[in-house]
């Protein structure tokens, strides 16, 4: 059954109270609520209400093993639901509120179709002035993963959200465009050794200086797969265009495997940086910025995947970054979105 869903427009620099109570009581309901936070447009429920939380994978149709994280709007709120040592609460204040998300132990008042039966409960503490805000009304953590259908690309302004999620949702508050444009970075804390779960807008180098030595596992760099995700965006296939997708991976091959690819299509779109269009000049192109911009890519990548989708081509052709700093996080979702790579 369709739900009536009330689109609420709010500026983040000037949040009108009202408008956001309205949010925060659905939230209390039991209801869903779209939400802006600065990396992408989450779909929310009470966190601790496990038929709220039912909503939300059925929304999503997003398989039940697939983790969700907890929204809260302070740090001290971190022990109401989880367990962290003193050494590392000290150490990750410096990254909160923020785009990072920590794997902890988890208390047991979180429901387990939050975790998905796992003793861990992933946990974020947004930057996003909507999204603290509602959390602080609502008065409880809120569960929230990406608020796109499973599978397919993020969403980073309201339109993708409206595109997706009308009449699945009660709530969609148009809080303008994000600020990063990838999901948050995701580390797992319950170790010795911090592990890298998901790459985000907090690279591998600043985790480091935090933690000292830290884990990337191969899966990050689609080298393996993931059995049992301990967090959002480990095991599945994600971010896809319906449209076939092939990804080229960063080398110096990269112009003449790209040209051989194209042969085999009618009419394929490129997505390139600004440097390379030069070689395809007669092709369709979608710039995905300079070839060092990575910040640029990262904001716009889902923009570019979902605008990709809707044109008429028989094929999606992606350009890839090196796999350094932020392109470790581009790389990531790239891969997870292609149905197919070439490599040199």
């Amino acid at each position: 059954m369709k739900l009536k869903t009330k689109i609420i427009k709010i500026n983040p620099l000037n949040i009108e109270i009202e408008k956001l109570k309205l949010a925060a009581d659905k939230i209390k309901d039991g209801g869903l609520v779209v939400f802006p936070t600065e990396t992408v447009y989450g779909l929310g429920a009470d966190g601790l209400n496990d038929m709220a939380v039912k909503k939300i994978y059925k929304a999503k149709g997003r398989p039940s093993d697939n983790p969700l994280i907890l929204h809260i709007d302070s740090p001290e709120k971190i022990h109401d639901i989880a367990y962290i040592s003193e050494e590392l609460f000290e150490k990750i204040k410096v990254l909160i509120p923020g785009p990072i998300t920590f794997v902890l132990k988890k208390k047991s008042k979180v429901p387990d179709i939050v975790s998905a039966n796992r003793d861990t409960v992933a946990v974020r503490i947004p930057a996003h002035p909507i999204a603290k805000k509602l959390i602080e009304l609502s008065n409880t953590p809120i569960a929230a993963p990406s608020a796109n259908l499973s599978g397919k690309p993020s969403p980073t302004i309201a339109k993708h959200v409206i595109e997706d999620m009308y009449g699945r949702v009660n709530i969609i508050i148009d809080g303008g465009d994000v600020d990063f444009g990838l999901e948050s970075t995701v580390i797992d804390l319950t170790e010795k050794t911090p592990t890298l779960l998901r790459p985000g807008p907090i690279i591998p180098e600043k985790l480091k200086e935090i933690f000292g030595d830290i884990i990337i596992p191969d899966f990050i760099y689609g080298k393996s797969k993931v059995d049992i995700a301990k967090a959002p965006g480990m095991k599945y296939r994600h971010y896809a265009p319906d449209k076939k997708t092939i990804l080229v991976e960063y080398s110096n091959r990269r112009i003449d495997i790209i040209k051989e690819i194209i042969k085999r299509y009618k009419k394929p779109l490129l997505v390139l940086f600004e440097e390379d269009t030069k070689y395809f000049k007669s092709y369709d192109i979608i710039i995905s910025g300079g070839k060092n911009e990575y910040f640029k890519f990262a904001v716009n990548l889902f923009d570019i995947l979902r605008n990709a989708d809707r044109k008429d081509n028989d094929v999606i052709i992606i350009e890839g970054v090196k796999d350094e700093g932020l392109g470790i996080s581009i790389m990531n979702r790239l891969r997870k979105a292609s149905s197919e790579i070439w490599e040199e």
